[in-house]
């Protein structure tokens, strides 16, 4: 049976005006070494600001301000799927990223930067369509 699922990425700018990026561990379930947004699966019944919060948190270490939507993405997978892709904006309160034990790098780029890495092409989009600071 065909399904449709919800997930959400955040894009988090520090104070200089670049945006944090996290490479997935070489274990990913989907996309290993490829990088990344804080984000993930929204479950049933959750909710969607709250979850956002909880996964940068668990994800980067961080806590962020102005979390705001942006951008909605959609497709079908390769299973037959439909995917639904929220995309946020936010501010970090600090650059103290922690990460959790889903990535294994991380890095502060520009757009520019942030285009020139592997990255899924919802994430890609995202970037593109980021309004100018």
């Amino acid at each position: 049976m065909k399904e449709i699922a919800a997930s959400q990425k955040a894009i988090i700018f520090n104070s200089e005006g670049k945006f944090l990026t996290l490479r997935r561990g070489s274990t990913a379930p989907a996309r290993p070494n490829t990088w990344d947004f804080p984000g993930g699966d929204l479950e049933f019944g959750e909710q969607a600001v709250e979850s956002m919060l909880r996964e940068i948190k668990e994800e980067a270490g961080l806590e962020v301000r102005d979390l705001k939507p942006f951008d909605v993405e959609s497709h079908t997978n390769e299973e037959g799927n439909f995917w639904i892709t929220i995309g946020y904006v936010a501010k970090a309160v600090s650059d103290k990223v922690v990460l959790s034990f889903e990535h294994d790098d991380f890095k502060w780029v520009s757009a520019e930067e942030f285009l020139k890495l592997e990255s899924a092409p919802k994430l890609m989009r995202f970037v593109r369509n980021l309004e100018p600071t």
